[in-house]
């Protein structure tokens, strides 16, 4: 693997814990609280690495520039703007809700994920949407 194959594996990442965060979802709806803890700490460590991946690629390459001008150069700097902002906040709020699962604080646990969940999943899709349009459009 090369550094040119960062950003591929970047939305691979992405998409795999979109995937997991639905099935730890299920499983909590379920009742499974042990499936639904190792899916989510599966998430967890999907989206670390995807952090790695992410960092060894930009500090390496530096920012990379949509070329494409127009309507989608807006469609694109929003959905990048809203992805940036929500990917910021999402990371230490997944670290606390992921430390009040683990403690077994589950009513705070729950309060916060309530939140937490929908925004990740929102930074994983708009992640995916972000390499296609950047590198695939």
């Amino acid at each position: 693997m090369t550094l040119r194959d960062l950003p591929t594996l970047n939305a691979i990442l992405n998409s795999a814990s979109f995937v997991l965060l639905v099935l730890g979802y299920i499983m909590v709806r379920r009742g499974d609280r042990a499936a639904h803890r190792r899916f989510m700490l599966a998430a967890a460590g999907v989206s670390a690495a995807f952090l790695a991946s992410y960092l060894t690629y930009h500090f390496n390459v530096g920012s990379v520039r949509f070329q494409r001008t127009g309507f989608v150069r807006t469609v694109y700097l929003s959905i990048l703007f809203t992805h940036t902002v929500l990917a910021a906040a999402v990371a230490p709020m997944a670290i606390l809700t992921l430390s009040r699962g683990l403690a077994g604080r589950f009513d705070k646990h729950r309060r916060i994920a309530r939140v937490t969940l929908p925004l990740w999943m929102y930074v994983c899709v708009t992640g995916v949407i972000v390499y296609w349009m950047l590198y695939r459009m």
